[in-house]
């Protein structure tokens, strides 16, 4: 397994993986991405800011993660218990066929060892009220829950870490 930034030659197997993503969530489901969200664009633009980061297995992207210090609007009602500068996890996606092997795991690794590199304080992210395996991996990897947020699909759960 390799991580990476993501290069633009990139974006339409990264495009095909979201895709089959939401197949795979709605068949759950779990009603959290769609067409709208996350587009194209978003990739694009995460990919221009060199944000979007991609593991690869035997030449093909299996996961992928955005990783910037944005945080939504909704994020300043939360009662957050970790001050400092504030790295936020966007779009952890894993390809359907390889969930449950440890790569969702391998990626947040890389983020907090990442976000240790780059001295943030404190890791943030959300978590779809109603994806309870995303919400499994962020409280077993020791992320805490901070509040809820609504976005347009419905709640989302905040969580954060420490950095060490």
């Amino acid at each position: 397994m390799n991580i990476r930034h993501a290069e633009p030659q990139d974006i339409p197997e990264i495009m095909d993986l979201i895709r089959s993503c939401v197949r795979h969530m709605e068949s759950q489901g779990i009603h959290q991405w769609d067409e709208i969200y996350p587009d194209k664009a978003t990739v694009e633009s995460d990919v221009e800011r060199h944000e979007l980061y991609l593991l690869e297995h035997k030449n093909h992207i299996r996961g992928i993660v955005t990783l910037n210090g944005f945080q939504e609007p909704a994020y300043r009602e939360v009662s957050w218990q970790f001050s400092g500068k504030a790295l936020v996890v966007h779009r952890l996606t894993i390809d359907p066929s390889f969930q449950g092997n440890g790569l969702a795991g391998e990626l947040m690794r890389f983020a907090h060892e990442w976000a240790g590199k780059q001295q943030y304080a404190t890791i943030r992210l959300d978590a779809f009220a109603n994806n309870p395996r995303a919400i499994a991996l962020y409280e077993r990897l020791g992320y805490q829950k901070a509040g809820t947020v609504h976005f347009r699909k419905g709640p989302f759960f905040c969580y954060e870490i420490r950095v060490d």
